[in-house]
């Protein structure tokens, strides 16, 4: 089987959208194609291309261009709700779940964030109607842009390490490079990885194989909420590293606990675009101290995935938060956002 590579996510995306969309996509070149992060659809807008470089528009030639222009193609309403149609496979009821949280995600870890107008009962969202907007989150796989931060990590010894960043920083294209690197023995040694996918974009596993290289002594549980996901790989997948994304619920806080018990290698991410979000953040204080992660990488944001900005302690983060907030105030206020 082909893994999914940078060459061609792009055009296996545009190619699920079909219709007026993937026309006016398709006329992209090669060498725009391979610096795509994300496709935006907008009803009555120009399609919108995010590089590292910033925001394009694209003309009717397919020429990205960094200002919209009156005479830019437009895609209407219908041709929107007809390209999530098919993305679905003409089966949204069976996206229903993932829709209700706003996005769903496609063969090979792309995920798509929708927009519009949301139905909603006894207050709490159940779907979405009249869709005004697809944005499309290409995955890729980035042989060698973990070494960087492996080769920080090395100076710390055995402990866990947190990645930290705003969206688009690369932190789920790292966690992903991390598993292959560590279960392909890159390191020097073979580990057995546990890959916890909550929602899918990680492996990117279809058909039951992983789309993305995650290395060959790695296990991967796709579609599994994280808690769950996270006991189930320690009691049953013996493994020594796991690696998830976004924990900080109280029952993921909590199972990461376990994991450190076990005596597990743990790697997961926080969004955070700086350091001082970062301290402000309940979930932090609380993921760190479980004593899981020796160190925190921050990450840069839309530059080349895993491109490492800053690298802090654990134990210094701590003492900071410390001095800002004092330490039972702290958890009290993660008590009261329902945190820990």
């Amino acid at each position: 089987m082909t893994k999914l590579t940078q060459e061609n996510s792009f055009s296996f995306v545009v190619q699920a959208l079909g219709g007026r969309a993937a026309i006016l996509l398709g006329k992209v070149s090669d060498q725009a194609r391979s610096n795509v992060q994300e496709i935006g659809l907008r009803a009555g807008k120009p399609v919108s291309l995010v590089t590292q470089e910033g925001v394009f528009f694209l003309n009717g030639r397919g020429i990205p261009t960094r200002l919209p222009q009156r005479d830019m193609p437009t895609l209407g309403a219908s041709d929107l709700a007809e390209s999530l149609r098919r993305l679905c496979g003409y089966s949204i009821y069976s996206f229903q779940e993932e829709l209700r949280e706003g996005f769903l995600t496609l063969r090979g870890g792309h995920r798509v964030g929708v927009a519009g107008t949301t139905v909603v009962r006894e207050g709490k969202i159940t779907g979405i109607r009249e869709v005004s907007s697809l944005n499309l989150r290409l995955a890729r796989a980035c042989p060698g842009c973990a070494q960087a931060v492996l080769n920080r990590f090395s100076e710390v010894g055995e402990s866990g390490l947190l990645l930290a960043g705003p969206p688009a920083s690369g932190k789920t294209t790292l966690l992903r490079e991390l598993a292959r690197v560590f279960s392909d023995g890159e390191t020097g040694l073979v580990r057995k990885v546990a890959l916890i996918d909550e929602r899918g974009e990680l492996a990117g596993v279809w058909g039951g194989v992983p789309q993305f290289d995650v290395g060959e002594c790695c296990d991967v549980l796709s579609g599994c909420p994280k808690a769950e996901g996270i006991l189930q790989a320690v009691r049953s997948l013996s493994p020594s590293v796991l690696i998830c994304d976004e924990v900080g619920s109280r029952e993921e806080i909590d199972a990461l606990r376990y994991c450190l018990n076990m005596g597990v290698l743990l790697f997961t991410s926080i969004h955070a675009g700086s350091k001082e979000e970062l301290l402000r953040r309940p979930q932090a204080r609380e993921l760190l101290e479980t004593g899981a992660f020796s160190a925190v990488a921050m990450l840069s944001s839309r530059r080349e995935p895993g491109t490492l900005q800053k690298w802090y302690r654990a134990g210094d983060l701590l003492a900071e938060m410390d001095r800002r907030v004092p330490s039972c105030a702290g958890r009290q206020f993660c008590r009261i956002s329902g945190v820990a």
